[in-house]
């Protein structure tokens, strides 16, 4: 089950527009859907997942961190509101 929506005060400004206009939330639903299918995209999403498993079987504590790829190829635990938050790079 999807957790309650915040009330609309305690949103972001994009949350805010999006929300007020049904619209713009679908084109960006359908525009958000081409990206997540690109196979370049389900490829990244792939080397994550596994890399987050390993780390959970090696006993890692990786609650709040995303597993972050970095520009020589590797991949690194870094906060999540770090890495979502890095404004224009990897053309997000």
């Amino acid at each position: 089950m999807a957790p309650p929506k915040k009330p609309f005060a305690q949103l972001g400004p994009t949350a805010r527009y999006l929300r007020r206009n049904p619209d713009a939330r679908a084109t960006k639903q359908v525009t958000d859907t081409k990206v997540n299918r690109r196979p370049e995209q389900v490829q990244k999403r792939v080397e994550a997942n596994g890399a987050r498993r390993r780390a959970k079987a090696l006993g890692m504590q990786i609650t709040g961190r995303d597993a972050s790829h970095q520009k020589d190829g590797s991949i690194k635990f870094e906060d999540s509101a770090k890495n979502r938050g890095r404004r224009g790079e990897g053309n997000r």
